[in-house]
């Protein structure tokens, strides 16, 4: 991986920036610091208003792994061309049988966690995140969280940060919605930022010159071809791009 705002990888930023580009950002970890209780997740000022100032000059979407009402309230007045949550299920159209699926796995879960203080179930209608943040015995609570996931037949289970994430299996993905918000928007280009496991599913994508993955703080693991050091190099990228945007339109004018 390569640290995408060093000057010696500068140009590939202003490739895509000069190009038809879509940016596309995870919220949690991404934009917003990682917190205790994800209900307090907010972007620090500076964050906002450079998504704003991007806004402005780009299509941006963002991609979370939260239900869309709930991200939708956390950008609320940035002019966003789409907010995809459920790490890529909404909006998509069908999605009625994957939210009959998650309502049948919520209640084994609850009965088989009930025990585990500090472990949390977030329902979200068309998936499911299990939080153990909060428990004393991380090791063993996160071992009962999979061992329950394991009975709940084909389902998709994703870690991260102190969450397993389960999902119907077969559907959408951050990839999946990622391309086709690209396709909707006519861009011939994507940006992604992000942080998460759910992440893979855009940076592993194989299309090289067209898309831009961006991993925040570097793992040997990722399929991403660049990183940004940690969260709050975000915020440098961020001010990049909207420099670069704005050398466009005076080259452009010139």
């Amino acid at each position: 991986m390569k640290d995408i705002l060093s000057r010696a990888n500068r140009d590939v930023l202003q490739q895509f920036a000069w190009s038809k580009v879509l940016l596309a950002f995870y919220y949690d970890g991404t934009l917003a610091p990682i917190v205790g209780d994800p209900d307090r997740a907010q972007m620090r000022p500076s964050t906002r208003r450079l998504l704003l100032e991007l806004a402005a000059r780009y299509p941006c979407v963002v991609i979370s792994g939260r239900s869309r009402p709930d991200v939708r309230g956390c950008l609320h007045g940035i002019p966003l061309r789409q907010i995809v949550g459920n790490h890529g299920i909404e909006p998509w159209q069908g999605t009625l049988p994957l939210m009959d699926e998650v309502s049948c796995c919520a209640p084994v879960l609850g009965r088989c966690l009930a025990a585990w203080q500090g472990v949390r179930i977030e329902n979200k209608a068309y998936s499911i995140s299990v939080h153990y943040r909060h428990s004393r015995e991380k090791k063993k609570a996160l071992a009962a969280i999979l061992e329950s996931a394991a009975r709940l037949g084909a389902v998709r289970v994703i870690g991260g940060k102190q969450v397993v994430n389960i999902l119907p299996e077969g559907a959408p993905h951050k990839g999946m919605a990622l391309e086709r918000e690209r396709e909707r928007l006519g861009c011939d280009t994507a940006l992604y930022v992000g942080d998460d496991t759910t992440d893979e599913d855009v940076f592993s994508l194989d299309q090289p010159g067209r898309l831009l993955g961006i991993r925040v703080a570097p793992k040997r693991a990722s399929h991403a071809s660049y990183f940004v050091r940690n969260q709050l190099a975000v915020d440098e990228l961020l001010s990049l791009l909207v420099g670069l945007r704005t050398e466009m339109a005076r080259a452009v004018r010139s």
